[in-house]
């Protein structure tokens, strides 16, 4: 099997992604992606002629993110007119799974060169636009499995699994410290570039808009549980509760204790990213020069309900692939979606929590839903070299009950 090569990759900085107060808020999702192929392109200085397509993630695939939004960030990147572009889903894993599908096509040799990623514009396109509801709007998939929003099924696995709410606060203060001393030392400087208002070229913005520094356990312990009023709202075919649909399920939780708020849960934000995968030749070919390799890729499933568990079977499953263990990675980026999933990843996997997350995650940084798993993994590479160590593991969480991992290695 050919070996997957990650060249190099870009992102934006994350924005907040509110209407009219983040400032990515006024660039289409199209062009936030565009100006981050041109950015990729300039890095690597990869001959666009010869890039055979782009695969996209993005999980609002409605309104300005509709109507195939990888093709016309190409487009609106100018690049030739021969390079193709698709957009998919797979909720908050699309951005990895978009680098899993460009790998598998070069690790197959069904093609050379492949650029990958993805984009949200959470402030043009907020969770929802797409008219689906929690599980597809399908009455006969309710009968058999009513989902609950992801806010109650984490709080159901912090229930289950004993973490209380300090716990989850004091891996968001964490959190929160560590992005801070990131962005201090300049280690997200080489990975990001500028946005520009495409309109009159001036600077948009060229820094992480999410993150607050100034957190500490004390100023999280002062914020509300977000998902009380959710859990109490009467959504089931008898006018059960979220609550009480969820614990149908897990009647040994006793009931739920909801411990997740804004600041120990992942922010909305609006973000691009973009990752180039090639084989050998190609790079030789080119003089591009390779920064890692993709070892093992997997997916996952887990019960739907409780919907976010999967990140350790499916971390457990590249392992195995990759004839390795949990203790041979040397790094871990698990996305925090919601506090407890790393917690329990972590428990689960008994990994070091000093290798989980070591730049900070998305409680800090922000969770731009298709593009996340990409900007994990270029972080990945990143902290890779900055810390002279050899491979690491990506895994997120996902709607529906899914996880998703990917196992690299170091040039």
């Amino acid at each position: 099997m050919t070996t997957a090569y990650i060249i190099d990759a870009a992102r934006t900085p994350r924005g907040r992604g509110k209407k009219d107060k983040g400032a990515l808020s006024g660039v289409h999702p199209q062009e936030l992606l565009g100006q981050t192929l041109n950015e990729l392109a300039r890095k690597t200085g990869v001959d666009k002629d010869t890039v055979e397509d782009v695969v996209i993630g993005c999980v609002s695939q409605a309104q300005e993110q509709g109507a195939c939004v990888a093709r016309n960030a190409v487009l609106a990147a100018g690049w030739p007119d021969s390079v193709t572009g698709v957009s998919l889903n797979r909720y908050c894993g699309s951005g990895l799974q978009a680098v899993s599908f460009g790998a598998m096509g070069v690790m197959s040799g069904a093609q050379d060169l492949v650029v990958t990623g993805g984009v949200e514009s959470m402030s043009r396109v907020p969770m929802g636009s797409d008219g689906a509801g929690i599980d597809g709007n399908n009455e006969q998939l309710r009968k058999r499995v009513f989902q609950v929003p992801q806010g109650i099924s984490a709080d159901l696995i912090a229930t289950l699994e004993g973490f209380t709410r300090d716990d989850v606060d004091a891996f968001a203060a964490e959190s929160q410290k560590r992005a801070a001393i990131a962005i201090e030392t300049g280690a997200f400087t080489s990975a990001m570039f500028a946005v520009k208002d495409p309109a009159t070229g001036e600077v948009a913005l060229d820094r992480d808009e999410h993150p607050r520094p100034t957190t500490t356990t004390a100023t999280l312990a002062e914020l509300k549980p977000a998902f009380v009023k959710m859990g109490a709202y009467p959504a089931g075919p008898n006018g059960e509760t979220l609550d009480q649909l969820a614990l149908a399920k897990y009647p040994h939780a006793g009931a739920i204790q909801h411990v997740h708020t804004a600041g120990n849960s992942s922010g909305i934000v609006d973000g691009a990213c973009a990752v180039l995968i090639a084989n050998e030749e190609v790079t030789k070919a080119q003089g591009l020069k390779p920064r890692a390799k993709i070892r093992s890729l997997a997916t996952a499933g887990a019960e739907p309900i409780i919907m976010l568990t999967a990140p350790t079977p499916a971390s457990k499953r590249a392992l195995k692939k990759a004839g390795m263990n949990a203790s041979d990675i040397d790094l871990w980026e698990i996305n925090e979606a919601f506090a407890v999933v790393p917690l329990q990843t972590i428990r689960n996997l008994e990994i070091d929590p000093a290798k989980v997350n070591v730049s900070g995650g998305a409680i800090a940084l922000g969770h731009p839903l298709g593009a996340t798993g990409a900007m994990l993994l270029q972080t990945a590479v990143d902290e890779l070299e900055r810390r002279d160590k050899n491979t690491a593991l990506i895994t997120l969480c996902i709607g529906g009950g899914m996880g998703i991992a990917v196992i690299i290695e170091r040039c």
